[in-house]
């Protein structure tokens, strides 16, 4: 049962991630812009926010439901996913390689870096439990910081994203024994910091320039909600779910949040075309508002796609199918 649970998250996730990234880059080419625009845009068009999608199973008391473990299970392969192309992006853009051996070479390093990372987390952790075995909360949250701002800035002098060294760390702290409370002293830091994140976000926004990226924005948008909708239906129906619960998976899964913001700075910071910014924040506002609302009405999507669909009537000739050959039998 395990591995079956398994086996339906790695294809569901997969279907997921490559349904919006090719999606998302023929929407980068379709409305003319450059590759590695392009690129950074099916990238931050293939990330949920883990955030929201949690908040909304727990405030709609849906952690019960058939869905839910594969929802979650889509979402953390969605992460590891994001993990591995912001890491390969920033070997690109930020070490500003043009030739192929170069690129390889940036690339090679950011892998090769986030591997040394894991291989930290799986046999350093007894060194780390007595390293971390501090008695006073103040000197502990010091230490605790002190190492997370120098893998940041060790990150970004090897061309690797600061957000990636920072996720690194946090894995391989959530190896050790400390993991709990290392978190109840970060979580308060966590929203202060998390809201100056989107603050300063908001700063770097023209609001002039929000007029000319709406339409950009409102595009991306709707490829995303059909690349959701179908690429949840095949992960759930493949999960042997009804597609009442394949529906849910796309329309829960559709907000989008900081990893998609952490997508377009990485572009910013390489120089790339401004408008990410304006853009980023549209999309990202539009989806974080409507990606709640769609899974909370889902019930109602659902009949409105099951008129045009006849999702109901394939089930009852399946279901019909199935009694025959039983009776043939």
């Amino acid at each position: 049962m395990v591995f079956k649970s398994g086996k339906n998250i790695v294809v569901g996730g997969t279907i997921y991630v490559i349904m919006n990234f090719v999606l998302g880059l023929l929407y980068g080419k379709a409305v003319g812009m450059p590759w590695m625009e392009t690129l950074l845009i099916a990238g931050l068009l293939s990330v949920s926010s883990s955030a929201i999608v949690a908040k909304v199973l727990v405030d709609l008391k849906r952690t019960a439901n058939p869905e839910t473990e594969l929802i979650l299970g889509m979402i953390l392969f969605d992460d590891i996913f994001l993990a591995l192309f912001l890491t390969t992006m920033s070997g690109v853009l930020l070490a500003g390689s043009t030739s192929l051996f170069g690129i390889s070479l940036s690339v090679f390093t950011s892998v090769a870096y986030m591997l040394l990372f894991f291989i930290i987390a799986r046999k350093g952790a007894p060194l780390l439990n007595k390293w971390l075995n501090i008695k006073s909360d103040e000197i502990f949250i010091i230490v605790i910081f002190a190492t997370l701002f120098f893998v940041a800035g060790f990150s970004e002098t090897i061309h690797v994203a600061e957000a990636i060294g920072a996720l690194l760390l946090g894995l391989v702290f959530s190896e050790t024994e400390h993991r709990d409370r290392i978190a109840h002293l970060v979580v308060p830091f966590r929203d202060f910091f998390g809201a100056i994140f989107f603050f300063s976000f908001g700063l770097s926004i023209e609001p002039s320039t929000l007029i000319h990226a709406f339409w950009l924005s409102l595009g991306a948008v709707i490829v995303t909600l059909i690349a959701n909708i179908v690429a949840g239906t095949i992960a759930g129906r493949r999960a042997g779910l009804s597609y009442k619960a394949s529906t849910n998976i796309g329309l829960t899964i559709t907000a989008r949040g900081e990893f998609s913001i952490i997508v377009a700075n990485l572009g910013i910071t390489a120089g790339l075309n401004p408008i990410l910014t304006p853009f980023t924040a549209l999309y990202v506002l539009m989806l974080a508002i409507l990606g709640p609302l769609f899974a909370k009405e889902s019930k109602s999507i659902y009949k409105l796609l099951n008129k045009v669909f006849k999702w109901d009537k394939k089930v009852i000739k399946e279901k019909q199918k199935e009694q025959l050959e039983t009776a043939e039998k």
